[in-house]
């Protein structure tokens, strides 16, 4: 008889039972549980474990653990909370997911070219006046990565008619994308990009990246939309960008402490918009079929998916 596969994850997170019916629907011959249903024999033998930011504490509850599969595609917290271990992590790579981050960029890519912040300002002073028209074509946005998020949304802009750019840590080729790749070559990527998209994983080289100086290598007219992590953006350089209007404005998806308390600059400052990490919501239904699909194989053959390289951090 096969160990139940516990489903672990923060104890604040609401959406346990959800995931633990989606787990179960797409992998019927296996038990999926919450931590807490297995007994002292199950925990003394599991070896696998699905996890969604646990504590680092339940996983040593499981004393036989080999690896764990998140249903996040962000790993970095579990990166750095399982460093004095040699346990694999494995994370999400979900076609949907990069198809709904690059709906999510296009979105407010749009919203940006077609000033919509302009004109909820001039609502709100009761103002009528339109603003200059400029075709996407005439438009530059940069990708600040370019892994399978970064490609699914390069192809969307491609289409809507933007010029794009690309830059990674390592050197890339993606189809109608000026492509740029390592430290020397961010500042000429910067340089004539209108709108600044990110997309990077935070790691220790990108902790911090989007610092002063890099802000400072983009036109005065630019913007930025942080769909990644906060903290790959410095917040006093962003805020100071912001004030001096060399950035004009910025879409902010991602914070350093979230949910972004209720004092945070972020929230008052008219050329900010706040989101509530809603970029690229998981779905469990095709995230739980390829994490069904990872550990059938697993139990099968005694192979663990590819996993983290803990250098790299993703």
């Amino acid at each position: 008889m096969k160990t139940a596969i516990p489903f672990i994850c923060n104890p604040h997170y609401p959406f346990v039972a959800d995931w633990i019916d989606a787990l179960q629907q797409a992998m019927p011959d296996e038990k999926i549980v919450p931590l807490h249903a297995l007994d002292a024999q199950a925990k003394a033998v599991c070896t696998v474990a699905i996890v969604a930011n646990p504590l680092p504490e339940d996983l040593r509850q499981l004393p036989q653990l080999k690896w764990v599969h998140s249903v996040w595609a962000g790993v970095e917290r579990l990166v750095t909370d399982l460093a004095d271990t040699d346990l694999k992590i494995v994370r999400l790579v979900d076609p949907q997911l990069a198809d709904t981050m690059a709906e999510a960029v296009l979105a407010w890519t749009l919203y940006l070219h077609r000033d919509m912040p302009a004109y909820a300002a001039q609502q709100a002073n009761r103002q009528w006046l339109a603003q200059d028209y400029t075709r996407p074509e005439d438009k530059t946005v940069g990708l600040l990565g370019l892994g399978a998020l970064g490609e699914a949304s390069a192809r969307r802009l491609v289409d809507a008619g933007f010029k794009v750019r690309g830059w990674s840590r390592t050197r890339r080729g993606v189809s109608n994308v000026e492509c740029f790749a390592g430290d020397a070559e961010l500042p000429a990527m910067l340089a004539k990009t209108d709108i600044l998209v990110c997309l990077l994983p935070l790691t220790a080289h990108t902790k911090g990246l989007l610092n002063a100086t890099m802000l400072g290598h983009l036109p005065g007219h630019a913007s930025l939309i942080n769909f990644a992590r906060g903290p790959i953006v410095c917040d006093d350089a962003l805020r100071a960008a912001l004030e001096s209007r060399r950035i004009k404005h910025a879409v902010l998806d991602v914070f350093s402490v979230e949910p972004l308390p209720p004092d945070s600059w972020q929230w008052g400052n008219p050329h900010v918009t706040v989101l509530p990490h809603i970029s690229a919501p998981t779905d469990r239904r095709t995230a739980s079929a390829i994490v069904a699909r990872n550990i059938r194989n697993y139990h099968e053959s005694g192979a663990i998916p590819e996993s983290v390289d803990r250098a790299r951090g993703y």
